[in-house]
């Protein structure tokens, strides 16, 4: 079975989370659909997001969209959880872009949209909450040409010669075909949208699951299959996968996610690494309780491969390329790493230009809590975590409120300080 790895991007308060439910209602993951408002998301899975109801970690659902096995990537839509967001794209075959209807363009859509550009990622847009905005599809198209920049083309019109007559507009050859036969073939339509030359729009409404069908059956219709050179290979000298992020499960255990890129990884088998390549040698940071660890090499064994869903994963013996999965066992991996015959991810965009002094309650034992926060910095590289001897202080870099205060709240769950 085909796989792709799906990720779903948006400026806050789009419908990305709404739009994600009705995938996987459509698809038979879930059988009833959660709301945002109703704090009921499958994939909020966090107290603090359905609280605020708003995304703030990266999370994954595998499910069977026609006859593909797709991992759908939700991603964080507010702007100070970029970098989270971020390092979600460079595992991504196909992103969705979630514009809404009655706002248009925002401003955080802007960023998005160059971030996909830099990590060549083709798109399909679903322009959502069209029942607030009807009758303004064209306008919308003006807005997303003029503010974006690309061929941005409503599918919703597939099959008519309007719609032929745009598609072709992405190349000569697709020009000329249509010159001569007054269509487009399928094949030429695809090649066009993986090499960003055309960007398809489907227009609904997903909290009324308008139009979510014919967005689904319209991106089956459209990617390209995944030839990846060694999906069948499971030489262990082939391997290779990239690392997107690190979290702790409910019982502490340190889980590195992963895609991966060729070959097959197996339970048991060894990985290597340099353990501090993350960190410039040119910061400060190098702290010195984790001087002993900087640029030294590792050599680990992958105890468990988990494929989440929401909450709750199956644990499986092998994963094959195309495949995303959580992979216990692996203390020094970080976000952008390469494994195997992966390369490293380059430097993100996205990075905190603010730093903050976390303040410590009376009486809490300051090395402890660097520790804890150091915990904190694996899963989020660019917190930079600081610790100031001169001053005795505790320094992070941080993006703005919101991500202050849903620190202040991990802190106070994971380590039971208020900062």
């Amino acid at each position: 079975m085909e796989k792709l790895v799906v990720g779903i991007l948006a400026h806050v308060d789009a419908g990305k989370t709404t739009l994600s439910e009705g995938i996987l209602y459509l698809t038979g993951k879930i059988r009833k659909l959660g709301r945002v408002d109703h704090k009921d998301a499958y994939l909020d899975t966090y107290n603090l997001e359905r609280e605020r109801g708003i995304t703030i970690f990266s999370k994954q659902a595998r499910l069977a969209w026609d006859d593909m096995d797709v991992t759908l990537l939700d991603t964080p839509g507010h702007v100070d959880f970029s970098a989270e967001m971020e390092r979600v794209l460079q595992v991504l075959d196909y992103a969705v872009l979630v514009i809404s209807g009655s706002d248009g363009v925002q401003g955080h859509t802007r960023t998005l949209w160059r971030l996909l550009a830099r990590y060549q990622i083709p798109a399909f847009l679903f322009i959502n909450k069209m029942d607030l905005a009807p009758g303004r599809e064209q306008e919308v198209l003006r807005d997303l040409k003029e503010s974006l920049g690309g061929n941005f083309v409503d599918f919703g019109a597939d099959g008519t010669e309007s719609f032929y007559e745009e598609a072709a507009v992405s190349g000569e050859a697709e020009l000329e075909e249509f010159l001569e036969t007054g269509q487009v073939s399928k094949d030429a339509i695809r090649s066009r949208i993986a090499s960003r030359d055309l960007f398809p729009c489907y227009f609904g409404s997903a909290l009324k699951m308008e139009g979510v069908q014919e967005f689904m059956d319209g991106m089956t219709g459209y990617v390209e299959k995944n030839e990846q050179i060694n999906s069948t290979d499971t030489n262990t000298s082939n391997f290779g996968a990239k690392v997107f992020k690190i979290s702790r499960d409910p019982a502490g255990s340190r889980l590195t996610y992963l895609k991966v890129t060729s070959g097959t990884l197996k339970v048991k088998d060894t990985l290597t690494g340099i353990a501090g390549k993350q960190q410039s040698k040119k910061e400060s940071d190098l702290a010195q309780d984790r001087s002993e660890t900087v640029m030294n090499s590792w050599e680990e064994k992958v105890n468990q491969i988990r494929i989440y869903s929401g909450e709750k994963y199956e644990m499986v013996q092998e994963a094959k390329s195309g495949m995303v999965c959580a992979v216990t066992g692996l203390d020094y991996t970080y976000p952008g790493e390469g494994l195997g015959i992966e390369c490293d991810s380059e430097a993100p965009a996205l990075e905190p230009v603010l730093s903050y002094k976390i303040e410590l309650p009376e009486g809490c034992d300051v090395h402890k809590m660097l520790g804890n926060l150091r915990i904190l910095e694996e899963e989020d590289p660019m917190l930079k975590i600081v610790w100031n001897e001169e001053l005795g202080e505790i320094h992070a870099k941080l993006m703005g409120a919101v991500q202050i205060e849903i620190l202040k709240s991990l802190i106070k769950d994971r380590f039971g300080v208020e900062v």
